[in-house]
């Protein structure tokens, strides 16, 4: 229950896409002076360092966040892409192919948790959230964290912000424990919920805490990241929250980002080699309206730049 880490997979494609719509999601709400209450359901331990061993051991963030700000290192064999990666983060885009503003927007904010042209420090979701939040002293962040050693950790991290009741972390099964808050007091919300999928249970569990959540609260924001692997239930994920949504009229947004095949593949002793994952959604319940363009142009890109074959590709579809 307690294998997954997320410090493996810190800064790779599907936090590229996680956290380049979390951004805009939260800059279209922050235009708005009235309270709001941000809930992250699965914290993790909210700082990650991409020259640790766990994210080296992975190398994933290679693929993802440092490779959108390194050209040299779409180049490079996979063996030599984690450290070269880090080497070369601080070398600027060529100007003439600026990134869209939205996933200028990601790197910018990632850039500013760390020293100078170094790019090792990773912020995760609650750490992007808080970043967005400053000098909003009416908001309110709420983190849920299971697992005792990122929860620990997650404390630690918050501890040196000094946030005082703006920020609390809870030890706590966030399918069950987010019920006690909604709606909240400021009738205004966003609710993150990107579990590991470690278990298979998770996806019913984020069906059931979605249909809670909304039927609580109907006009809430409600933001779901999901992976896309040859399993039902994780191609049933989208499907079910798109028949939640219609069922209660609220609008509706799914993004995708594929950056490989997910077939399998043999290396040259004949074993089957596993792609990993190959792509990733987010679906948003009750989406600022402006998130389906900025996602569009955000994904293009991001699509070309991240890809690791010829099966690269996006998709971004809306509904009310």
């Amino acid at each position: 229950m307690f294998s997954y880490r997320h410090a493996f997979h810190a800064g790779n494609h599907a936090d590229v896409l996680k956290h380049t719509a979390l951004i805009a999601v939260l800059r279209h709400m922050t235009q708005k002076d009235t309270a709001l209450n941000v809930f992250d359901t699965h914290a993790g331990a909210g700082l990650y360092r991409l020259d640790g061993d766990y994210a080296q051991t992975s190398g994933e963030a290679a693929d993802g966040f440092l490779r959108l700000i390194s050209k040299e290192n779409q180049t490079l064999p996979l063996k030599e892409q984690a450290p070269a990666a880090i080497k070369n983060a601080a070398k600027p885009a060529p100007p003439s192919n600026p990134l869209p503003a939205a996933l200028q927007d990601y790197v910018d904010v990632v850039a500013s948790f760390n020293k100078g042209t170094s790019h090792t420090v990773y912020p995760g979701s609650p750490f992007i959230i808080q970043h967005l939040l400053q000098g909003r002293d009416r908001d309110r962040l709420k983190l849920f964290e299971l697992h005792p050693t990122d929860a620990k950790t997650l404390r630690a991290n918050i501890a040196q912000l000094e946030a005082g009741r703006l920020i609390t972390v809870h030890q706590e099964d966030s399918f069950e424990g987010l019920k006690k808050f909604l709606p909240p007091p400021s009738r205004r919300a966003l609710v993150l919920c990107d579990p590991s999928y470690e278990l298979k249970t998770d996806y019913a569990r984020v069906i059931a805490m979605m249909t809670d959540a909304v039927q609580r609260f109907a006009t809430g924001t409600y933001m779901v990241w999901y992976p896309i692997i040859p399993r039902p239930e994780a191609h049933d994920l989208p499907r079910k929250l798109k028949t939640l949504a219609v069922r209660e009229g609220r609008p509706w947004l799914n993004a995708t980002l594929t950056v490989k095949s997910s077939k399998l593949t043999t290396d040259d002793e004949g074993d089957v080699v596993r792609p990993g994952l190959p792509s990733s959604g987010v679906f948003v319940i009750n989406p600022p309206h402006t998130l389906k363009a900025t996602l569009k142009e955000a994904l293009g890109a991001a699509a070309k730049l991240l890809a690791q074959d010829k099966n690269k590709g996006f998709e971004v579809e809306s509904g009310s």
